[in-house]
């Protein structure tokens, strides 16, 4: 049959027979599957697709990788800067932690204690950035540890999965506070298979470093902009400080004002305007006796002069 012949005839689907018991036992573990011819070139098709763009990511990752390299060397000068002028502010990281909501649910009581010591903060990142990174803290003269710096290391360890190691820290006698807060957790601690909460906990816990999710926090959100997280407290007082003003304005008010509205006070305004209208009345009514009195005295004089004259004819005649 010709090549043309076989183009033209679609060969039917395939039908999947049902199997006896014996054969199912035969052919247990075969998970291939078969397809018609049809079905079978578009899945080959969309498989050599799918290899162009895992090539396109691959080729867009090796790219990406030297940008993010190139950036953060850009950067680097400005984090140093960053650093120096932090140093100028008194309790910055220890601030920035207490308000960082996933990084204070690390901190006790003495952890924030420690960390009023902490000065600065770098994330330093590989020169291959997926191989990894890590983190350094630097603390003045404290009474907890003789360390000036402490570093934890995120890597790729030898069997291609994330590992960590963090620095010894030299504690002062008695002062360890791994072993303190442990004691503590275990005498305040309901379950007793929970893990004690503390930041020192987690800077020497090595045993899973694709989970450790503070690491991720430091690294992607605290370093970028420390700053957000400083300030916390006093964009919420600033916050807060409106909403009390308004509210002090509205419990001022003094209970003893009587609050009229504006019907009552037109009310009130019509009524002044009729009794006003009443006492001009009753002036108006005043003036009118006053002039029937004068009326009644002219009268009366004229009624004198009359007899006067009446008087005076009788005794003419």
């Amino acid at each position: 049959m010709s090549d043309a012949g076989v183009d033209k005839a679609k060969p039917s689907p395939h039908k999947v027979r049902k199997l006896d018991p014996q054969d199912a036992v035969s052919s247990e573990g075969d998970d291939s599957k078969e397809y018609d011819a049809e079905t079978q070139k578009a899945l080959e098709d969309i498989d050599a697709c799918q290899n162009e763009i895992d090539a396109l990511n691959e080729q867009a990752s090796e790219e990406i990788l030297k940008v993010e390299q190139k950036y953060n060397k850009l950067r680097k000068p400005f984090f140093e800067k960053r650093n120096d002028l932090i140093q100028k502010i008194p309790n910055f990281w220890v601030t920035a932690f207490v308000n960082h909501p996933q990084v204070s649910a690390l901190l006790t009581e003495e952890d924030e204690e420690c960390l009023h010591y902490l000065t600065k903060l770098e994330v330093e990142e590989f020169e291959d950035i997926k191989s990894g990174y890590r983190i350094k803290f630097f603390f003045d003269d404290n009474p907890f540890f003789e360390n000036e710096v402490i570093e934890k290391e995120f890597h790729l360890g030898s069997s291609g999965d994330p590992a960590s190691k963090s620095s010894e820290i030299k504690w002062k006698e008695g002062m360890d506070l791994t072993k303190r807060n442990k004691e503590i957790t275990k005498q305040g601690r309901k379950r007793l298979h929970e893990e004690p909460r503390s930041f020192f906990f987690w800077f020497t816990d090595n045993t899973d470093a694709s989970c450790d999710d503070i690491a991720e926090v430091i690294k992607d959100d605290m370093w970028p902009n420390p700053l957000q997280y400083y300030l916390v407290p006093d964009v919420e007082v600033e916050e807060n400080g409106l909403d009390d003003d308004s509210d002090e304005d509205e419990d001022g008010v003094d209970d003893s004002v009587v609050v009229v509205d504006e019907e009552d006070e037109l009310d009130e305004d019509d009524d002044e305007d009729d009794e006003d209208d009443d006492e001009e009345g009753v002036e108006v009514l005043d003036d009118d006796e006053d002039d029937d009195l004068e009326g009644e005295e002219i009268y009366e004089e004229a009624g004198e002069e009359d007899l006067d004259d009446d008087d005076d004819d009788d005794e003419g005649a």
